[in-house]
């Protein structure tokens, strides 16, 4: 078996059982079994199980970043020194996503329920991966998000990202299902450039509303209509 050939093997294993079953619970037995590889080359190829999680997110976020940061470069210049504006900057986000080449068709489903895990399990390690190798293109995005709105708060607007990454990790980690669903209940099918057509709208639509009400403080009585 080639060298590439076996990374490949423990990388889609790895992929595949973190995104079911979570990183704790995943052991290196469970991957080396699924690879039909032994635990030798696991540790030869990857040292740690933390080491093999941090290459599990780079084989997608490396060549994500490169296609993102060419993204920008070309937005920036088409705007010609003016911000671009929210819709263009998260077009320039999703559409790099999408036109990523997949290994498969349910590669983004599968990264975006491993990114989900990376904010809502125990994982530091892997949380201090990511922005020590990926904290360009992020800083930059966020550079432009800050520019398309400045009309919000920085509180306001920090809310409004994790919104807006929530609603972007729940469609498209579970776009096959959603597809299904449609598929099903309406007799009308998808592709995810489509669904990704429909998310960018909303999520700008969001990043901009205006606020329809302040939350009372904590205590306070609320009148009722």
């Amino acid at each position: 078996m080639a060298q590439s050939d076996t990374v490949d093997r423990i990388l889609d294993a790895a992929e595949e059982l973190f995104a079911d079953r979570g990183f704790s619970e995943t052991s290196l037995r469970m991957i080396t079994s699924k690879a039909k590889v032994n635990l030798a080359a696991v540790n030869y190829h990857f040292g740690s199980k933390n080491a093999l999680i941090h290459a599990v997110f780079a084989r997608f976020l490396t060549p994500f970043s490169a296609t993102l940061e060419s993204a920008f470069d070309e937005l920036e210049e088409r705007c010609d020194g003016k911000p671009p504006t929210l819709n263009q900057t998260l077009w320039a986000l999703t559409e790099s996503a999408v036109r990523m080449p997949q290994r498969n068709e349910k590669g983004i489903s599968i990264f975006m329920r491993l990114l989900g895990l990376a904010y809502t399990q125990s994982q530091g390690h892997l949380r201090k991966f990511l922005e020590q190798e990926y904290s360009e293109p992020f800083s930059r995005f966020m550079r432009l998000l800050k520019e398309a709105t400045p009309q919000l708060s920085s509180v306001d607007r920090y809310w409004r990202i994790q919104f807006m990454l929530g609603a972007t990790a729940f469609t498209m980690s579970s776009s096959d299902a959603l597809r299904d669903i449609l598929q099903n209940k309406l007799g009308v099918e998808t592709t995810i450039q489509e669904i990704a057509a429909r998310l960018v709208p909303f999520l700008a639509a969001g990043m901009q509303a205006e606020d329809a009400m302040l939350i009372p403080p904590a205590g306070s009585k609320v009148s009722v209509a």
